[in-house]
């Protein structure tokens, strides 16, 4: 018996990578999938002439589990309903929402169009609320038709999102907003027995391969069971599972990075030093001295940027 035996679930973006290791990891704990992946290229181009979904479809069964394959486009909002709907009426519900589609055009922001931008945000931020619009519509019905009716939502975020990469003002910022919904869809669901969270993941993948020198993708179905490499992208999905599991209702609303075989519980945009002007609006002549003794130390001493 796995961790997700008799569980629904719908992964996102599961034709290659990290999205396909979720899926074949879900499969392995007892999950039937949805095994969402629109099929092109890394840039979102050349929609359907890849069929990579099906390749993840017959993994799963040559392995013993259960899946089929959707090959919608998740960031329209009317495929993405769909989507939800497959799993319903294929498998009989949905437990478990896996979102992990995305795409990449990199480029300095002076040489990125607006068009590469708004292609990146569309499929990151869009291709992931709208799946969880559907789910949650799903879930607050079921939650009012069945007692301690549960759901679970695992967002995707990067390092980049949570911390910047030059060349990525398109991806690290859908990125970045990827975990401002899962903060919130996780105060929103919460009354509905739905947990959000969201997991930043690592391994050498087709988004990867297009930085230079970050070596070749690794498929997850390119290692053996009990191999071992730090860049798997299948290594982030045991947390996936077991975030998807019962085990884990009471994680919710948190983020998680994954890299080689550390998890890291992160902690982001927190108060940590404050400053008053004594009851009084500041004056903007003031503000220098106070900032440089009483925040970040003399002459900026306590302030951490690092452009390399």
């Amino acid at each position: 018996m796995g961790l997700l035996e008799g569980k629904v679930a719908v992964v996102t973006g599961a034709g290659h990578g990290i999205g396909r290791a979720h899926a074949l990891e879900l499969a392995k704990q007892g999950a039937k999938v949805v095994v969402n992946d629109l099929g092109g290229s890394v840039r979102g181009e050349a929609a359907g002439t890849d069929r990579a979904a099906d390749t993840t479809v017959g993994l799963i069964e040559k392995r013993g589990g259960t899946a089929v394959a959707h090959h919608g486009d998740v960031a329209d909002h009317r495929q993405a309903g769909d989507l939800v709907r497959t799993a319903v009426d294929t498998f009989g519900g949905l437990d478990i929402l896996v979102n992990n589609a995305g795409i990449v055009r990199d480029a300095a922001v002076w040489n990125l169009s607006r068009e590469d931008f708004d292609a990146v945000l569309r499929v990151h931020v869009a291709g992931t609320w709208s799946p969880c619009h559907h789910a949650a519509k799903y879930w607050r019905q079921r939650a009012r038709d069945t007692a301690g009716s549960t759901g679970r939502i695992i967002n995707t975020t990067s390092g980049a999102g949570l911390g910047g990469n030059f060349g990525q003002t398109g991806y690290a910022s859908a990125k970045a907003a990827v975990v401002a919904l899962t903060l919130t869809l996780a105060l929103e669901l919460h009354r509905s027995g739905v947990t959000v969270n969201a997991v930043g993941p690592s391994g050498l993948t087709r988004i990867t391969a297009t930085m230079p020198g970050a070596g070749a993708v690794i498929e997850p179905d390119d290692l053996a069971d009990d191999e071992w490499h730090p860049m798997d992208p299948a290594n982030s999905s045991p947390l996936v599972a077991w975030l998807a599991s019962d085990q884990a209702q009471y994680v919710t609303g948190q983020v998680f990075r994954s890299i080689e075989d550390r998890i890291i519980w992160m902690q982001g945009w927190r108060e940590r030093t404050a400053v008053s002007a004594g009851g009084r609006r500041w004056d903007a002549a003031e503000i220098g001295d106070r900032m440089s003794i009483d925040v970040f130390g003399t002459r900026g001493a306590g302030l951490r940027f690092d452009p390399a």
